[in-house]
């Protein structure tokens, strides 16, 4: 009897230990900067602050690991369309109350306790399904009756602790363009988008790959295009490099590990990153470029790289195979995450034969929060995908 008794108060205070030990944690750089935004932007924050409380007041009463699962997808469900309707019906293009949104939300998740004694396990699982639902990656069903599928990514704003009120014309184009239809010359396509977070860690775990492993292995959609922030005018990056090299941190304050003169690999699981040092982008360019809008479409060869000098250099191959031998430092997208996103994509497109034109678009660079340029970039892009069409 002395023993059970012993057996079951060791398990008490485990379950008791798991429970204190999970709550202990603390903020995520991205969620420590939530307090600086409300005093910056806090309408902009707090957009969404009835979802939230709703979400938290429910939270903390969930008794079960089943009840949580179910409540926090259907919420995480929700604020995605939440974001969408309010930029439709609102006409005021924001990217950023989803963000801070999220961010409210997975900090509950974190630090507040629900009616159970919840595991780290468990607490990892609900925060993912959070990120799934909250970016798009739960209703990625083609409905309509269209020609042609395309799937398209945006970004996350990024580099916060430069401008707290910082947007992102490519998160915009996502929460704009999600489910909607476009035609051309008799053409039709429903487009399916997908908000990525930029962090280096969750690149590194495989998150690109998962999301479009499916599609390339079964060939399923008809184009595939990833879209970020990046220079003056519209970029499609015709070379994407397969090493990070810039010192800028992601949105986690982590930094890639690489630079000019010693470029980084990736990891993929904890194993380097494989695959060539360059790719090559393989949408329509001639067609996308006749798109009209206030920006010009360049189609970017410009690439860095270490040749046989054993020094950076930077200069505009015209084919792929110029690149032979050559270590990338910078594709033609850079040396971050959209650079990376564009590698990663076309990479897995090639290992699994898939014949998905793939391709990265950056669109111009804003400062901080310019809606009425954000909204005519995401038109372009819509005019982009559209010229697209009859190329496929």
């Amino acid at each position: 009897m002395k023993i059970m008794f012993k057996i079951k108060c060791t398990m008490i205070a485990a379950s008791f230990f798991i429970s204190a030990t999970v709550f202990a944690n603390t903020l995520t750089a991205e969620e420590m900067r939530i307090e600086p935004a409300i005093k910056v932007i806090p309408d902009t924050v707090n957009l969404f602050s009835e979802n939230v409380d709703d979400f938290s007041s429910r939270w903390q009463k969930a008794s079960t690991f089943n009840e949580a699962t179910h409540m926090v997808r259907e919420y995480s469900h929700q604020l995605w369309q939440t974001a969408k309707k309010h930029i439709l019906v609102s006409k005021h293009a924001d990217d950023r109350p989803l963000y801070w949104a999220r961010l409210m939300s997975s900090k509950t998740i974190r630090m507040t306790k629900p009616a159970f004694n919840i595991s780290e396990t468990e607490l990892t699982a609900l925060l993912k399904d959070l990120e799934q639902g909250s970016r798009g990656r739960m209703e990625l069903a083609y409905t309509q009756d269209t020609s042609k599928k395309i799937l398209l990514t945006g970004f996350d704003p990024f580099l916060l602790d430069r401008h707290i009120n910082q947007s992102n014309p490519s998160g915009i184009a996502a929460l704009l363009l999600d489910g909607q239809v476009i035609e051309y010359n008799g053409i039709s396509a429903e487009i399916n988008t997908v908000m990525v977070p930029v962090r280096y860690e969750d690149f590194d775990q495989g998150i690109i790959e998962n999301l479009l492993a499916p599609y390339y292995a079964l060939n399923n959609v008809d184009m595939i295009v990833t879209v970020s922030m990046g220079r003056k005018e519209f970029d499609l990056e015709r070379f994407p490099g397969k090493r990070r090299s810039v010192t800028a941190p992601d949105n986690l304050n982590v930094l890639s590990g690489g630079t000019k003169e010693k470029p980084v690999i990736p990891k993929l699981h904890q194993r380097p990153l494989p695959g060539n040092e360059f790719v090559l982008f393989s949408l329509p360019i001639e067609a996308i470029k006749k798109a009209k809008g206030d920006y010009k479409v360049i189609d970017n060869h410009q690439v860095t790289s270490i040749g046989s000098s054993g020094k950076p250099i930077t200069f505009k191959p015209e084919k792929l195979n110029n690149l032979s031998g050559h270590i990338a430092v910078n594709g033609s997208g850079g040396g971050y995450l959209s650079n990376e996103i564009s590698y990663r994509s076309i990479r897995l497109r090639d290992e699994l034969n898939s014949t998905i034109p793939t391709g990265h678009i950056h669109t111009p660079r804003i400062k901080q929060y310019e809606p009425e340029i954000e909204t005519k970039i995401v038109e372009q892009i819509r005019a982009m995908l559209e010229q697209a069409l009859v190329a496929l």
